[in-house]
């Protein structure tokens, strides 16, 4: 993200926007929406069109200080198995509510920490998601990985049960920077789960390292990179750290004079970006790096990169149902989450009801931007044709965010009559731009992480 002067004047770096993994997102859903919505969106699927699922596991041993995904420190296995109990409950309606014939294309287990689950556990749950339909020819199961929660026994029944990609937490490897964010992850114990990986014959691996943590250098992020080149990942995710202490209040344990300025933020990941590509791992939207033969770095070729709570993803499946405590599932009509907290989930499931307690029905106009967000997000550009082909909308509500962005950035993308492209800083602006058609953001800023 080279630095520019006249985005600096324009606020760019400074500003804050969602990531959109979602259109809306999630800050709008609400309580209009029920199981009920749930429950007919589910009735409804068409046969002919395999679905997702995620499966959210809201548990780690330890809780790092960084992190603000859903989930809870325990070491009670008892709390682990009631809570797996419910998430069969779960799993038993969404399969009897599912239309004959459907299928299931892919599966994502993520958390929390997947791999706290014993291996008989693990067969379990598995077993149980293969019951709700039968698994479509070109079935992909991933799985997040804990390096310092796993074992040989857990690694060979999750590739039992037929996961085809693993997904592991680095972060950063410098012990002052791990020290800073409550985490303890040697490179020993990383290697160590990469080859128990390698020898149950999981090739597909996917590795997450974050910038903007307190106390990194450029000295410890180039380190950092180099040992997980070494360690040969297909994928590589550069995510900007997040600090917003305000709402994951384990973060207010991080100091924020630790932190890198925005500048240095930029820094940072403009060091790790070369090394990336120096190395031959294409970039892939605004913070993935792929090897040229990996499904995603095809699919961004090809025009088929999408984008998921899972940040992107070759999924292009219309449908996602998420279960277990605070999943969001994606409808072809909306969005439905469930309840957070364990125990709301759990009392919720317990009545023989789905447990969703907020989301958002959307409308023909919203799933047209939807899919302009994710073209700018994935592809840095908008093809106007392709929407006004898929979607009966009238594409002259875009006409005043399109007449902003030429007064605004009118140097940096070029535009025709079909659309247009972001031709100079893509990661810098493609989620400034993408707010600019976002009809919902307007009272929400201080709610999003920076964009730089």
């Amino acid at each position: 993200m080279s630095f520019d002067p006249e985005l600096a004047h324009l606020g760019v770096y400074d500003a804050r926007a969602p990531r959109y993994t979602s259109y809306p997102t999630a800050v709008h859903f609400h309580t209009d929406v029920g199981a009920e919505f749930s429950m007919s969106q589910i009735r409804a699927l068409p046969v002919d069109k395999p679905v997702s699922i995620y499966v959210h596991i809201p548990f780690c041993e330890r809780l790092c200080w960084f992190c603000a995904c859903r989930t809870q420190g325990t070491k009670n296995k008892s709390a682990i198995a009631h809570y797996l109990n419910v998430l069969l409950r779960e799993i038993e309606m969404v399969r009897a509510a599912l239309p004959a014939g459907i299928t299931i294309g892919k599966i994502h287990w993520g958390g929390g920490t997947p791999t706290i689950l014993s291996p008989d556990q693990i067969r379990l749950l598995s077993l149980a998601l293969q019951k709700m339909a039968p698994r479509h020819e070109n079935f992909e199961f991933s799985v997040e990985i804990d390096p310092t929660l796993v074992s040989a026994a857990k690694i060979n029944a999750l590739a039992e049960m037929g996961m085809t990609r693993a997904s592991i937490g680095v972060q950063d490897f410098d012990p002052n920077v791990q020290a800073a964010i409550g985490r303890k992850q040697s490179i020993e114990t990383t290697l160590a789960c990469v080859k128990m990986l390698r020898r149950a014959n999981i090739h597909s691996l996917n590795m997450d390292i974050l910038y903007g943590l307190p106390h990194q250098t450029v000295e410890t992020v180039n380190a950092t990179i180099d040992t997980v080149l070494g360690l040969s990942p297909d994928r590589i995710a550069l995510y900007g750290y997040a600090h917003v202490p305000w709402m994951a209040k384990r973060q207010k344990l991080i100091p924020d004079d630790a932190l890198p300025s925005g500048q240095n933020r930029r820094e940072l990941f403009d060091v790790m970006a070369a090394k990336l590509e120096s190395a031959h791992y294409a970039p892939i939207g605004i913070d993935h790096f792929a090897k040229a033969d990996d499904a995603m770095h095809i699919a961004a070729k090809a025009g088929k990169l999408r984008r998921n709570f899972q940040g992107y993803t070759t999924d292009d499946l219309d449908t996602l149902i998420g279960l277990g405590a605070s999943a969001i599932s994606k409808f072809p009509n909306g969005f439905a989450q469930n309840a957070a907290k364990s125990a709301d989930y759990a009392e919720a499931i317990s009545k023989g009801k789905l447990a969703t307690y907020r989301g958002i029905a959307t409308t023909q106009r919203d799933r047209m931007i939807a899919r302009l967000i994710e073209m700018i997000m994935c592809d840095f550009r908008a093809d106007f044709a392709a929407l006004a082909n898929e979607y009966a909308c009238e594409m002259t509500i875009l006409a005043k965010p399109i007449l902003q962005l030429q007064r605004d950035f009118g140097r940096y993308i070029k535009f025709s009559v079909d659309g247009f492209e972001i031709i100079h800083h893509q990661r810098a602006l493609a989620r400034i731009i993408a707010r600019r058609f976002d009809v919902y953001s307007d009272d929400v800023e201080n709610r999003f992480s920076s964009v730089s």
